[in-house]
Formats: structure tokens, sequence, C-alpha cells
């Protein structure tokens, strides 16, 4: 990638916390990088596979979305697509901390949850009913298998009897093609930066259905109402920040058709992140994943058409357990 010179001396550093790469710390005498490559089979236990030429397309995402919000991103070093390499800016954790870990202390701050939003629909609404993106990001090859099936299309083999609701999700998400979608939209993913939060792991990006993206972060907001249940209403304070300015600044076609399609997506989601491929790490015990999987039921087999509905119905599940709250 031409960031060493000969003779240069490097030391790499392994980094933790991903399942679909190797990711490596890189020190240099030109400076510190974050060096990624993508795996054929991902670190978990079920076997699940995906093609690795999608850091290609991790990097085109941040070359467009960096032009549309500038600081969204870290800045492209150099990549090596044939050695199925990039590299990146190292964004210090000092100034730069993850939102998960944010949210998993006790850190819950609408405010941050508010300019997600507000980044995310600047680049769906910059990139929206665009030929030449759409050309671009011609993905479907690897969005499917890494994304709508161990999310979607597994959990459907685990309730058989929800399988023509999933499925459902899935041939609409699948065939609706309006912007440019990050496609993994976590706060795993998301740097709370000085100037903003900085979207990491767009691997699975692809020109599809921004829904995906808004119902995959609501998503792991409902869930850390388990991982720490003293804050569970603060999270949904965050949930409803960030989806609220999302959709009041949706342009590209009528917000409540966006806002049905995200509601019933991520009643689809919820489930997946109890009985798909890729279970939520923090939720450990049965009586937990009973309660997503009561509201989860509920949404997909009686779908609602509005956020707030979602959001209240959690919110019924965990008042009638009686979660404390602070």
């Amino acid at each position: 990638m031409g960031l060493l010179k000969p003779g240069d001396a490097l030391e790499l550093e392994p980094l933790t916390g991903g399942v679909s790469s190797d990711i490596f710390r890189a020190r240099f005498p030109g400076g510190d990088a974050c060096v990624k490559r993508a795996l054929p089979k991902l670190k978990v236990a079920a076997d699940w596979r995906a093609p690795v030429d999608r850091n290609r397309w991790e990097v085109e995402w941040m070359r467009v979305a960096g032009s549309i919000v500038p600081g969204a991103v870290p800045a492209v070093l150099g990549e090596d697509r044939e050695g199925g390499f990039f590299a990146m800016d190292f964004l210090d954790p000092a100034d730069h901390p993850v939102w998960k870990a944010q949210l998993r202390d006790g850190i819950i701050d609408p405010i941050v949850a508010r300019e997600v939003g507000a980044r995310l629909v600047r680049i769906h609404a910059a990139t929206a009913d665009d030929a030449s993106i759409a050309e671009r990001f011609q993905t479907d090859h690897i969005f499917f298998p890494i994304r709508l099936e161990p999310y979607l299309s597994a959990t459907a083999q685990t309730h058989p009897d929800l399988a023509p609701q999933l499925m459902q999700l899935v041939e609409i998400t699948g065939s609706t093609k309006r912007a440019l979608v990050h496609g993994d939209v976590s706060p795993k993913n998301i740097l709370v930066g000085p100037t903003g939060p900085v979207f990491l792991d767009a691997e699975c990006a692809w020109y599809g259905d921004p829904a995906f993206d808004l119902a995959f972060c609501l998503n792991h907001l409902l869930l850390k109402c388990l991982w720490r249940p003293l804050w569970w209403a603060r999270y949904l304070d965050c949930f409803a920040a960030l989806h609220g300015v999302y959709l009041s600044r949706v342009t590209w076609e009528p917000r409540e058709a966006l806002e049905a399609r995200v509601a019933h997506l991520l009643a689809g989601l919820f489930l997946g992140r109890i009985d798909g491929k890729s279970p939520a790490e923090y939720i450990t015990e049965d009586a937990d994943r009973d309660r997503v999987r009561r509201v989860a039921r509920q949404l997909l087999l009686h779908p609602v058409a509005r956020l707030t509905d979602v959001s209240q119905a959690w919110s019924a599940e965990l008042s009638r357990d009686r979660l404390p709250v602070r």
C-alpha cells in the first residue's frame, strides 16, 4: 500500500472486538494505522461465511460517506485489493471512545443518538435514487449471506411458524433499492469523536433499503435495555432521539412508508439477535431471551407501522417484569 519505506520498522498489535475480520494496529515511522483483512468464515459458533471481497466495498463506502459528511469516517490511507487488506487512520480511544462502551458504562446521551441519526440520514439522502452509486454498489452477493440470511432466514428455521413473516422481510428488504446502506450500524461500530460520531465496519455496504440501517441500530438500543436494566428508560430515550431526527429529515420517499418498513424489519432483527446466527453476547439469561421472543412474536404477528408503537410494546414488557429504572 506504499505506507512503508524499505527498512522501516513495523509493529503489528492485534485488536479485538470484531468477528468478521482480522484487525491490527500498525506502528511504523510514518505514524499509526488500523489495518483490516476480511475473513472468509466469521468468528462465531455457527458456520457463517461471506465473500472476502467485501473489503473493497467497505473502502468504497467510506470514501462516499466521507465526501458527504466529512469526519464521519476514518481517512483511508491505502488499499490492497488483491491481498484483501486496507489501512485507515487509527483513532485513539482516549478521544474516540466506542459508543457501545459508553452505553455499557452509563454514559447514555440522547444527543449522541440524535447525531448518529442525523449523519446517517444525510448519507442516505445524498445517495438516494443515484444511479451511479447503485451501479457502483451491486453487492447483493455480500449483503444477503452476511445480513439477511443470518439474521432473518436462519431465524425462520428456528421459528417455522414465523417463517412467512420473516421471509417476507427478506423479500421486501432485498428488493428495495433506494440508497447507499452501511449494513452494520451498531454501537460497537460507532466512535464518539470530538466533532461527532464516526462510523466503522462498512463491509456489508450495499445499495438497497435504508430502512435496514435505521432498524439495525435501533435494535441494539432495544437490546441494551436487558444488558443494563437499571437504565432501560434511558436507552429508550436514545431510541426515540435517533429515529426522531432521522425520520424528520427523510426526503426521498414518504417518511410514513419508510417508518413502516423499519418497524416491520425491527421485529425480525429483534428476534434474530436471540435465535439467529449472531445472538447478542450479553443476553445470557433465558428469562431475558423469552422477553425478546414475546415482544418480537407479537410484532411479527401483529405488525405496527410506527416506531413509537415498537418502543411502547417493549416498554410494557419491561414494566410488566418490574425492572428497576434509574
